[in-house]
């Protein structure tokens, strides 16, 4: 892909951030799935870092060592004509520097996005507001020397690690800690593990700027989280783990009952051949 390419894409992506409708991202972890993702009509595909991890075998949380998810993720890039966010998750470094590295070979593998995480893996806990303030301007310097002005989809978890004593704290922090993002170069803000209309809708006023929410089953449906003023909507690793149980199931049932009808599929060889077609 060329950078002028690269920059359209960017462009494009950037976009569809503008609220006028609920974007829908799904996630997905290599290139067939990016393609049927395509096919299905979506206008971006995001990566899911779980998804990536445990095709090339290892726990998701950065153990997958990073060149092999650059490279998993540039295939995904290269394979549909799309809009594809990455998700870097804490960014792979314990310096701002070194998410600056990630960032850059994210984005010469062909990426026009990110997401980037303010949690803790190993204490489960969040990062420091200015740590993770550095961080992000890094993000957003590295993806401006090569000229691509990328969407970074800043993530706080808040409300995944269940932060402070009660609701309302727990609130202002978020808010904190977006608009700090936000001013450090963010374009949007997820607040992974909120799914309340309520408090969606006080934070989508509060920030005045996109949020991404994560799908599940009982988050309000599109039409309520267009409503609300929410900008965009991400599947995560729902799509990879649906796939996966399918398999599981399928397994069991052979396995179980020596019978091969748990093979049948809506999608046959030809069929998935036909995506590859004109590689």
């Amino acid at each position: 892909m060329s950078l002028k390419e690269q920059v359209r894409r960017a462009e494009v992506f950037r976009k569809l951030h503008d609220r006028s409708n609920v974007l829908v991202l799904p996630n997905a972890w290599d290139a067939i799935t990016a393609r049927l993702f395509a096919r299905s009509g979506f206008a971006a595909v995001a990566t899911t870092s779980g998804g990536i991890a445990w095709s090339l075998g290892y726990a998701d949380g950065e153990n997958a060592p990073l060149a092999e998810v650059v490279t998993a993720t540039g295939r995904i890039a290269r394979t549909v004509e799309l809009p594809v966010t990455a998700d870097i998750e804490a960014g792979y470094g314990a310096t701002p520097e070194a998410v600056a590295e990630t960032v850059r070979a994210v984005v010469e593998a062909g990426v026009v996005g990110i997401n980037i995480e303010d949690g803790l893996h190993a204490p489960g806990a969040l990062r420091d507001i200015k740590a993770s303030v550095e961080r992000i301007r890094a993000a957003r310097a590295a993806a401006a020397a090569i000229g691509v002005p990328i969407v970074i989809n800043a993530r706080t978890d808040t409300y995944l690690l269940k932060y402070g004593n009660d609701d309302a704290e727990r609130f202002d922090e978020t808010v904190l800690r977006a608009k700090a993002y936000l001013a450090a170069g963010a374009d949007c803000i997820y607040p992974i593990g909120l799914g309340e209309s309520a408090i969606l809708g006080a934070l989508v006023k509060a920030l005045d700027a996109p949020i991404n929410v994560a799908a599940r089953p009982g988050i309000p449906s599109l039409t309520e989280l267009a409503q609300l003023g929410v900008a965009r909507v991400s599947t995560a690793t729902r799509f990879a783990a649906l796939a996966l149980s399918a398999v599981d199931r399928a397994a069991r049932e052979l396995r179980e009952t020596g019978r091969f009808e748990c093979l049948g599929s809506a999608l046959t060889h030809p069929d998935l051949q036909r995506f590859f077609d004109r590689v």
